[in-house]
């Protein structure tokens, strides 16, 4: 009945309450909400939120106004129509399904290395559950680092990052004060932003004389890296006149990226990962300690396709085939979504229905959550069902699966999130046994960018398996 002028429910976002939003998602297809200078139409049904999605020619993708300063205005993600498209085109060799076999290896390492901290740390703990977010955390930070740039960052390098992370996340808040003001959650924020660009430009620059002298590709940095070669030494055969035989040409001719370019488009890869990845981290940690039954039958089928050494390494293939594995990220994706709202603006009056058109520079949100929830798409959508991907039709609702959006701007990195997901699960089923502290808030949701539990930090006690 009463809003405050100007700041708006500013107030009340500072501390969202994932109930709220969903009671404003329930409350029609279309609803409004005004904060500082900002007018916010959000869209909640599945169809408007893929018509937003599907709709280029009235919306771009926005963020928070802090982001432009974090991830700077000149970023790819910022990047709109025909020149966007030419961007996105040059990184799709890096989310090949050859390049993704190439990461196995290191995110391997990765797991064996954190998971045998784990437990280091529940024995220093004498067997008592403890909360484990943080560390869910660090080890997306580590995972990511060393699939994204690989040995050229150091340990510390990636501890850091890791713990002021978070202050990032909080800067990006969809919610925030507009202006960065000395030691606001945005100046923090600004401060660690700067920190990660500065780092992976020193890696980018590492990675360039390595694999110039002839260094094999190990990471995303390095397939990028090793592209900007092959093309740029093609294009210097065509220049010298030479008829080079069409076998020979590079699969994506891409130009010359500068180390800070390089380091911003790896920064937006940790952005889209690093949240997301620890939600879904999380929430898989305590589903499978509270619903033991699943947690058995994904250990069996990677113990069957591993020949019972928890340390043999997978293919790819093998990997994909796991059902239960598979059908187990998929459910945690769905049952609880990492991205639950994606920020668009409006590039000009958007008629979004026949009766209501959005003014030009609105913020237009399509919910992702509404979809992945919708009883004609997902029988009994409020419960934990794995089997529905495996028996049932939930792989054929692809309208609904919203996880990770849809039209020109969907995630690059769907299939590498998913693999990885049930990389980490299957990994950590064999390798570990745990329980959790259960609460009557451990399947509450809190919103922090993403879903956590509500008991934000579950409290587990991991041991060996």
């Amino acid at each position: 009945m009463w809003k405050a002028p100007f700041i708006g429910p500013f107030l009340e976002s500072v501390n969202p309450d994932f109930k709220a939003y969903h009671a404003k998602w329930e409350s029609g297809p279309l609803s409004c909400v005004s904060v500082f200078h900002k007018f916010v139409v959000i869209a909640s049904t599945r169809d408007m939120a893929r018509k937003i999605f599907n709709s280029p020619m009235f919306v771009k993708p926005c963020v928070v106004d802090a982001a432009y300063k974090l991830l700077r205005p000149q970023n790819w993600v910022f990047l709109d129509g025909k020149a966007h498209v030419d961007y996105r085109k040059g990184l799709n060799g890096l989310f090949t399904r050859h390049a993704l076999e190439q990461y196995l290896p290191i995110q391997e390492q990765i797991y064996n290395e954190y998971f045998q901290k784990f437990v280091q740390i529940s024995k220093d703990n004498n067997g008592k559950h403890v909360p484990f977010m943080g560390e869910f955390r660090e080890l997306q930070c580590a995972l990511s680092c060393r699939t994204f740039v690989g040995q050229y960052i150091t340990e510390e390098a990636i501890k850091k990052i890791a713990d002021d992370y978070y202050l990032i996340t909080a800067a990006l808040e969809l919610v925030n004060f507009p202006i960065i003001l000395p030691f606001t959650k945005s100046w923090y924020g600004k401060k660690s932003a700067d920190m990660v660009l500065e780092e992976f430009s020193r890696c980018a620059a590492k990675a360039k004389v390595r694999v110039a002298a002839g260094g094999d590709n190990k990471c995303i940095l390095d397939f990028w890296v090793s592209a900007m070669i092959e093309s740029e030494k093609y294009r210097q055969r065509i220049a010298t006149g030479e008829n080079v035989p069409d076998t020979e040409k590079p699969s994506m001719l891409i130009r010359e990226f500068t180390d800070f370019e390089i380091s911003m488009t790896l920064f937006t890869f940790l952005f889209a990962s690093q949240d997301a990845t620890s939600s879904a981290n999380t929430w898989l940690f305590q589903i499978m300690a509270d619903r033991p039954e699943f947690l058995e039958k994904v250990r069996e089928e990677n113990l069957a396709v591993r020949n019972g050494d928890i340390h043999a390494p997978i293919s790819l293939d093998n990997l994909e085939k796991l059902p239960w594995t598979r059908a187990v990220v998929k459910e945690t994706l769905r049952y609880r979504p990492p991205v639950i709202m994606v920020p668009y603006v409006a590039k000009k009056d958007f008629p979004i229905t026949p009766e209501y058109t959005v003014p030009k520079g609105s913020m237009v949100i399509p919910t992702t959550y509404m979809a992945l929830h919708d009883p004609e798409a997902y029988h009994n959508p409020e419960s934990f069902i794995p089997e529905r991907w495996i028996t049932g039709d939930a792989d054929k609702q692809v309208k609904n699966w919203l996880v990770f959006g849809t039209g020109p701007h969907y995630c690059l990195g769907q299939v590498y999130a998913q693999d990885n997901l049930m990389l980490m699960i299957g990994k950590a089923s064999m390798m570990l046994d745990w329980d959790h502290q259960v609460t009557d808030l451990s399947e509450e949701i809190k919103v922090f960018a993403t879903l956590f539990p509500m008991v934000s930090s579950p409290a587990l006690m991991l041991r060996r398996g």
